[in-house]
């Protein structure tokens, strides 16, 4: 029996691990951070535990089931691209059946949290998000169109969006906000990646920017789009949303991106485009954090 049971034992890690791979733990942190500061931002004081507590869980099981079904839609793009072709999809180490199963449950239980935790309005505008990215960006916007993450990043700006509404059980001007500093803030984003990760995409056969636009372009969209962050950023300052302590951190970290950008628009090399694109996440956290320092400082 022992002889039996101890190579199932040791299977089982492998087969959890395949499945948490499927929902981008990574992206996911990201939401869920963005999703939490809205809670934080909603509430004058510290907010209600309990609430942001199921908050969270409920919409970190909803953004992980998209993620899971993003990788059952792009299964055969994921295994022509060397960015993605680990996946346990795109290697065929879980099923198209598994994966669904996976993604359904995942959103069935976060959706039930939601509405039962939280309030109903969370849990509509979360799977709301969940149906923007995984079937109005993965499967309708993303093999159609070069501008598929300007449209489809409205999906991916919602997190703080969720968290306010957590608390508020509505949502406000100063929500609004937020996600629009991180719809502007996601084409520079991902221009970055896609333009060392061009051939990639090609292989795919995606229509990204850099694909059907060319690198120089791409480059100079990029520049256009981080000047517009720059200026979406002073917004919760100018509104009174914020201090003198966003203020700051915003004009700080915004004339920075503006700099590599500048320097990836007039000189492309791969190394300042992964540069780029590694401090584009960075950014979103610190600006969102001094946001959040401002709040409870001020």
């Amino acid at each position: 029996m022992s002889t039996v049971t101890a190579p199932l034992a040791a299977a089982s890690p492998s087969r959890v691990r395949q499945f948490y791979v499927l929902t981008k733990p990574r992206v996911v942190q990201l939401i869920v951070f963005c999703a939490v500061i809205g809670m934080l931002l909603a509430t004058p004081g510290l907010p209600d535990w309990r609430l942001a507590l199921a908050a969270t869980a409920g919409i970190w099981l909803v953004a992980a089931a998209a993620a899971a079904f993003n990788c059952l839609i792009e299964q055969q793009i994921d295994s022509r691209m060397a960015r993605t072709s680990w996946r346990p999809t795109a290697r065929g180490e879980l099923t198209l059946t598994q994966t669904l199963i996976f993604s359904a449950l995942l959103c069935a239980a976060g959706g039930a949290l939601l509405y039962f935790w939280v309030n109903p309005l969370t849990m509509w505008l979360t799977l709301a998000t969940f149906v923007g990215y995984a079937v109005i960006y993965t499967v309708l916007l993303k093999p159609a169109t070069p501008q598929n993450i300007v449209i489809g990043g409205a999906s991916g700006a919602m997190p703080p969006l969720l968290g306010w509404a957590a608390m508020r059980g509505e949502v406000g001007a100063e929500a609004w906000l937020l996600v629009l500093i991180i719809f502007v803030w996601t084409p520079p984003h991902f221009w970055a990646l896609a333009l060392y990760r061009a051939e990639d995409y090609a292989r795919a056969g995606l229509p990204m920017l850099p694909v059907t636009h060319g690198n120089d372009f791409t480059r100079l969209q990029i520049l256009l789009y981080t000047l517009v962050l720059f200026a979406a950023s002073l917004l919760p300052f100018i509104q009174g949303m914020s201090g003198v302590v966003y203020l700051v951190a915003a004009v700080s970290l915004g004339l920075w991106f503006l700099l590599l950008a500048f320097r990836l628009w007039r000189a492309y090399s791969e190394a300042l485009a992964r540069r780029t694109f590694r401090f584009s996440i960075w950014y979103l956290m610190w600006l969102f954090a001094a946001l959040l320092v401002d709040h409870y400082t001020v």
